[in-house]
């Protein structure tokens, strides 16, 4: 892709993601979330492959839908209260019209289907963006209104998310869906907290980007899309394969690593609000996620690939890619726990 377009298409992603952040008014933050989405679709099509462009569709029309449903939620909420701001969200049919749509937007359970298909049919890259980027501008939106929210809705949306992310990624081979379907979970454990405690929505969505930034990075740089590919990581590169392994038992939210963190806090402030039934289902749910991390990790580390291969074996030779930000986003991955008072301070 020509740099100059590059340049202008992502300085159009942050400019879309900032003025959704910066805006009190519903038609301004519609229209940040615009920009968005038309930012992202060329860099998903620019691979001219039928499978982007097909990817490139589904997204389109998913967020084209639930654009057109937030525009439509507050029309009917301006003209039920005459408001336009954000905060003044009074209409319980207008709110859960917004919850829905941007519910949508980032893929929660049940209306999670478009996210697996079209981040399989997007390179890593681009779909790192889709996973981290392009979820901050909705969950700003969600954490603004989300006091006005039917409650039960959100514990619905909440525990269905993490139990699809589970049950989903159980039978997958492909890696770029198992990321889809654990997107979905976390997804779930932030909307879950997020009437309670806010700040803890922030501390799992940072401690998401930062996990699932390295593991799509490590796939990036081991050049891998499917299961049995990971296979031959050992051979080639087993210091980034024992670090990819503990990464992704971070994201399944083994202690003592950086995603027990928000884990934690969530079912800790969930047993507070006298709340353990949905506190147990979410703890039991996070053990479903993690039985395919285990997987990856046992068939990254526990297992030599045999002499017949099913892949196209990668050459041995040494990567051009910058390591930098993959050994940036592996240390934080790992090793944030110890900062969890200090995370709690700052947020609070």
């Amino acid at each position: 892709m020509n740099p100059y377009v590059l340049a202008i298409l992502l300085s159009s992603l942050g400019l879309g993601t900032t003025l959704t952040f910066a805006s009190s008014h519903w038609l301004l933050a519609w229209m940040g979330l615009e920009i968005n989405t038309l930012a992202i679709t060329p860099l998903m099509a620019q691979h001219h492959h039928p499978r982007a462009v097909e990817a490139t569709t589904k997204y389109f029309l998913t967020q084209a839908t639930a654009a057109a449903m937030i525009l439509f939620a507050s029309t009917t909420n301006a003209w039920m209260t005459g408001e336009w701001n954000i905060n003044d969200l009074s209409s319980p049919i207008a709110s859960t019209m917004f919850m829905t749509a941007l519910a949508l937007k980032i893929g929660l359970a049940p209306m999670h289907f478009w996210m697996p298909e079209v981040l399989q049919g997007l390179d890593l890259l681009t779909g790192l963006i889709l996973s981290t980027w392009q979820k901050l501008a909705p969950l700003a939106l969600i954490i603004q209104t989300a006091q006005n929210v039917n409650p039960s809705l959100l514990t619905t949306l909440g525990i269905l998310s993490a139990l699809v992310g589970g049950w989903g990624g159980l039978n997958q081979t492909q890696l770029r869906k198992i990321l889809a379907y654990s997107s979905i979970a976390h997804m779930g454990w932030m909307i879950i907290i997020i009437q309670y405690a806010p700040q803890l929505t922030m501390i799992a969505l940072g401690t998401y980007i930062i996990m699932t930034s390295a593991a799509f990075l490590t796939l990036k740089t081991l050049t891998t899309t499917k299961m049995n590919t990971l296979a031959t990581t050992w051979s080639k590169n087993p210091v980034l394969a024992s670090t990819t392994a503990l990464v992704l038992l971070s994201l399944g939210g083994l202690p003592p690593l950086t995603g027990f963190m928000p884990k934690w806090l969530i079912l800790q402030e969930l047993t507070k609000q006298d709340l353990p039934i949905i506190a147990t289902t979410m703890a039991l749910t996070a053990l479903i996620s993690l039985y395919f991390y285990l997987r990856l990790c046992y068939t990254m580390t526990l297992t030599i690939s045999p002499a017949t291969t099913n892949s196209i074996t990668p050459w041995r030779t040494k990567t051009t890619q910058t390591s930098l930000p993959l050994s940036l986003f592996i240390t934080s991955a790992l090793g944030l726990l110890p900062m969890t008072p200090t995370i709690l301070m700052l947020t609070t």
